[in-house]
């Protein structure tokens, strides 16, 4: 055994030991306010410095059970306490008993020179304890065909992706099974975020959320809806249009975060170029949301759920073309070969040759002013394409309308080519 603890007055280890105090008062803090809870400020406190004296204990004389030891009898003690005294409201207290294992835990990680994580840890622990009654609510609004799609998502990720070969095939050794699903994976995932919140605030927060949410999900599909919305409800003309064109706002959000995953270093190259589309386009949008007056039930898109796996394998097969017609032609033609193949995906998806293009760069076969300009071309193709969805089967009225915000987010784009 290592008595040299005792050699010294210990005070070097006192950030430690301050640093749990925290910890088990932040944790406390929210459990003190359940009435129905056995353990408060107090046992939080007090079972986070236990943690990290336990786990100093351990290593000075080299017991590492001591910490286990530890974690078992804070766990009888509290489960003990609600045996003999049940809480109020037939409340069993399994929240707690976790919550103070979770506490002993982060003490003891403490010591181990964790402390960063273990705070971190014990702001998320007191987050999720804080807001149960809003996560309770988020769950029962949840539908099955929610749920379900929150499963297959974690069935592209975890089941799928982890046995794909991470090996180059095809010509141009463009294909990489492994990295073609991380693609996958990644759309489906910000799709799915916007579809879960897009179910969840239905029609309480009116066009801001719906554009936004809309706009990740699909702003194909959000903008097809509210056209035929104003086509059956003329009255509905402006809140159609500003969901239209926040919904496109999005897009430039949407490709900026895909870009940073993906590729990190072409964001100074691109950001300034989507900022410049994004900026002139919410002046565009802010011009009809000042003229917003009307106020009603929006409709929802009917979106496909982006992880159902024919969806998934749809995306997954365009990536894999886009990726060779890239490849191909800008090996034949350059970056015009690159620029037609941006132009014609475009006009039905700008994720496919944006994530296809960031591929090429990192393989070495396009450079940044390349791939910034086959992403502004595609986004602009893309504009032109669903202006002509409104105008079809919206008709000339609100093809006028979000003409103003199209026109800008277009102009902002070839602002932010020219001189950026």
């Amino acid at each position: 055994m290592d008595f040299s603890l005792f050699e010294n007055n210990g005070v070097e280890f006192l950030p430690q030991f301050l640093t749990s105090l925290a910890i088990g008062l932040l944790i406390g803090l929210e459990r003190e306010r359940t009435p129905s809870a056995k353990a408060g400020l107090r046992t939080f406190t007090l079972v986070a410095l236990l943690g990290t004296l336990a786990a100093m204990l351990s290593e000075k004389i080299e017991l590492p059970w001591l910490v286990v030891a530890g974690w078992v009898i804070v766990g009888a003690m509290i489960i003990a306490a609600y045996i003999n005294s049940p809480a109020e409201e037939n409340d069993p207290g399994t929240t707690t008993v976790a919550a103070l294992l979770v506490c002993y835990g982060l003490g003891a990680l403490v010591w181990y020179d964790q402390a960063t994580l273990a705070i971190m840890l014990a702001v998320g622990t007191t987050t999720l304890l804080y807001f149960k009654p809003e996560l309770r609510g988020m769950t029962q609004r949840l539908t099955r065909r929610d749920l379900v799609s929150i499963l297959q998502f974690a069935v592209l990720t975890f089941v799928i992706l982890p046995i794909l070969p991470d090996r180059s095939y095809g010509p141009y050794g463009a294909f990489n099974p492994h990295q073609a699903w991380v693609m996958v994976v990644l759309i489906s995932g910000l799709s799915l975020a916007g579809y879960v919140a897009l179910h969840l605030i239905k029609h309480r927060y009116g066009a801001p959320l719906l554009g936004v949410f809309g706009g990740l999900v699909s702003s194909t599909a959000t903008s097809l809806l509210h056209a035929r919305y104003y086509k059956k409800n003329s009255d509905m003309l402006r809140l159609s249009a500003v969901v239209i064109l926040i919904a496109n706002l999005v897009v430039l959000i949407r490709l900026a975060v895909e870009s940073a995953i993906v590729s990190p270093q072409i964001i100074p190259h691109l950001l300034p170029v989507l900022a410049s589309g994004l900026v002139f386009g919410l002046a565009g949008t802010m011009i009809r949301w000042s003229k917003l007056q009307t106020s009603g039930e929006l409709p929802l898109p009917q979106t496909t759920n982006p992880t159902e796996l024919h969806a998934a394998l749809g995306f997954g097969l365009l990536y894999a073309v886009v990726l060779l017609c890239s490849a191909w032609l800008s090996d034949i033609a350059g970056s015009k070969g690159l620029y037609a193949v941006a132009l014609a995906s475009g006009l039905t998806d700008v994720d496919a040759i944006t994530l296809s293009s960031l591929h090429l760069l990192d393989l070495g076969r396009l450079s940044e002013p390349h791939v910034v300009t086959s992403i502004s071309l595609a986004y602009l193709s893309n504009l032109t394409f669903k202006f002509g969805l409104v105008l079809f089967v919206g008709g000339k009225a609100l093809a006028k309308s979000v003409a103003v915000g199209f026109t800008a987010m277009a102009v902002g784009i070839s602002i932010g080519l020219l001189f950026f």
